[in-house]
């Protein structure tokens, strides 16, 4: 996956890519070449007392040193700029990916999940392109001109090399191999942190009511705890890769050290070229360091690649037509034709044959018991999942075969449980129509009886929005996302029980200023309160996913036990209040 992963958003870039392992190159060869230079100094210049040739020599080791110290920085500008690139582009395509989910994928990942594979796991793979365009492509240079320039020294010594290199790569290796788990569950690790912080923040209001403080506390502290132990884990497997390096390194040096002298002595070696082995065998063996610490990092970066991949390869359940329709006749006419639904793998249906038409001008009322089936009926007009039988007709056309943009400028939705953006009460009504002027916005706060305590906040239309709209009150938002669909004037409304939190006297008013507005519109209303649909042009009756009764409120209380139940036990609980 992580091959795979960077093939297919690294191919634009392959241009710079090539730069860097020319750059990287060209430096590496400098910095190889520079132990030869010193080596040259102190045996021909130091030793015979050449000034001269100690000052060209000299001179070159300096333009040498330049032309590192220009390619380096060079490799290292491009490199950033390519992985910062690739990373833009993968949460780009990631961020598209998701938007294009329906609700059964996205809670099928998990808000949290998916907040982590767009950010951290990202930002790891990201990471490990930039380390491999600064050390992974510089290492095997390293390695090889290595070997080459210390046998070109003496080879009598480069037989060290063929214990200290094996020995860290060893034992390095070993190292890695038992933090690739580690890294597996820390990602895990920090998706449990995210959800659990983001439902404490999300709920924070409940979590208070119920003093839910110190049992959420505790909960985080767990999550906490475990990602820390992890983390911990890893970390001290980490930790010993600085020692073991700098312990080979300097038994290495040692050695080197011991068996030229011997060599010096017996007139073998000369003293500049033991400088210069001893300079290449540390160049070699920080070479295999870098190599095991790319290897480090390789295992993470796999594991976010693979859940990155897996986000990118899950289609959607709502899939876009191949040849959509863009032009339909018609003006809001809705239909549902033999409607069922049901989740994979589940026992039974949550909807069973479906069938009922809303008109232009005429509202149309959905209730039911909890369970029954309202919000997912309701889900299926816009497409947020697609029916496993029968069909959704708007203006006569199968909404599968609509162009989504087409499908979603006739309808206005009014969530079950209205979210407001960060922004202004402005930004947010315009969310329906970007276009809307000020006027338009005050009519449509007017009409859902939101204008008194808009223009009763600070700046009015300007008046800051926090996320979620938790600075409003339950009916202030519903209140605000009514006046968000009417803002956008569209042909078919959807209230997802839009009125609940709304008290009778409100609700009746809302709902008198609404029938002149929609009176060219299909109104599709789900509610709880009887009193919400009382007035209805027909009312579903649900039960069990299922349509248990269909009609008039009179005709309903005659004809369905369902819906007689239902109202007699709200008529109950407003005596016994």
């Amino acid at each position: 996956m992580l091959i795979r992963l960077l093939r297919s958003h690294l191919r634009p870039y392959h241009r710079p890519l090539l730069a860097v392992v020319l750059f990287q190159f060209v430096g590496t060869m400098a910095s190889l070449y520079l132990p030869s230079l010193n080596a040259d100094i102190i045996d021909l210049g130091v030793a015979r007392g050449d000034t001269d040739y100690i000052l060209r020599t000299g001179g070159w080791m300096l333009l040498v040193s330049l032309v590192q110290i220009v390619c380096s920085v060079a490799a290292v500008y491009l490199g950033a700029r390519t992985a910062m690139a690739f990373g833009r582009d993968v949460r780009s395509d990631v961020f598209e990916q998701v938007n294009r989910f329906s609700a059964r994928e996205v809670a099928r990942f998990g808000a949290p999940s998916l907040i982590t594979r767009n950010t951290n796991d990202v930002q790891q793979v990201q990471m490990l392109v930039l380390m491999s365009c600064t050390m992974l492509v510089a290492a095997p240079i390293i390695s090889v001109g290595g070997v080459v320039m210390a046998l070109r020294e003496d080879v009598g010594l480069s037989r060290l090399m063929l214990v200290s290199v094996p020995v860290l790569a060893v034992a390095l290796g070993l190292i890695i191999r038992r933090t690739v788990p580690g890294f597996r569950l820390m990602q895990t690790r920090i998706d449990t942190v995210n959800r659990v912080l983001r439902e404490q923040i999300t709920g924070i209001r409940v979590v208070r009511a119920f003093v839910r403080e110190p049992y959420e506390t505790n909960r985080f502290a767990t999550a906490n705890a475990d990602l820390t132990d992890t983390a911990l884990r890893v970390g001290r497997l980490q930790a010993l890769i600085f020692p073991v390096v700098m312990l080979v390194l300097n038994v290495s040096s040692v050695a080197v050290l011991w068996f030229g002298a011997q060599r010096v002595d017996a007139d073998q070696i000369q003293i500049g070229a033991l400088t210069a082995f001893l300079q290449y065998l540390m160049q070699i063996l920080m070479a295999v360091m870098m190599a095991t610490f790319m290897l480090m990092v390789v295992p993470r970066a796999a594991v976010c690649a693979e859940r990155i991949v897996e986000v990118l390869d899950t289609d959607s359940s709502v899939v876009p037509p191949a040849r959509p329709v863009t032009r339909v006749e018609g003006h809001g006419d809705l239909e549902l034709r033999g409607v069922s639904f049901q989740y994979p793998g589940a026992s039974a249906p949550v909807l069973r044959d479906i069938s009922f038409r809303a008109t232009p001008g005429r509202t149309t009322a959905i209730i039911g018991s909890t369970g029954a089936g309202k919000t997912t009926l309701l889900a299926l007009i816009p497409r947020l999942v697609d029916p496993t039988a029968g069909a959704v007709l708007v203006d006569g056309v199968d909404v599968r075969e609509l162009e989504p943009d087409e499908l979603w400028r006739r309808i206005g939705l009014v969530p079950q449980r209205p979210y407001l953006f960060t922004g202004t009460v402005a930004s947010n009504l315009r969310y329906g129509n970007p276009d809307a002027t000020d006027e338009e916005l005050w009519t449509a706060l007017e009409i859902a009886q939101a204008r008194d305590f808009v223009a009763q906040m600070p700046g009015g239309l300007a008046a800051p929005i926090a996320q979620g709209g938790t600075n409003v009150s339950g009916g202030q938002r519903q209140r605000l996302a009514i006046a968000r669909a009417l803002v956008r004037k569209p042909e078919i409304y959807l209230f997802d029980d839009s009125f609940s939190a709304l008290d009778l006297g409100t609700d009746a008013r809302l709902r008198a200023a609404l029938r002149p507005v929609t009176e060219d519109a299909a109104v599709v209303i789900v509610a709880q309160r009887v009193s919400t649909i009382v007035d209805a042009d027909q009312i579903i009756v649900l039960e069990d996913g299922g349509v248990v009764g269909l009609g008039r409120h009179e005709d309903l209380l005659a004809d369905c036990p369902t819906y007689a139940e239902i109202v007699a036990s709200q008529q109950t609980a407003e005596v016994t209040a």
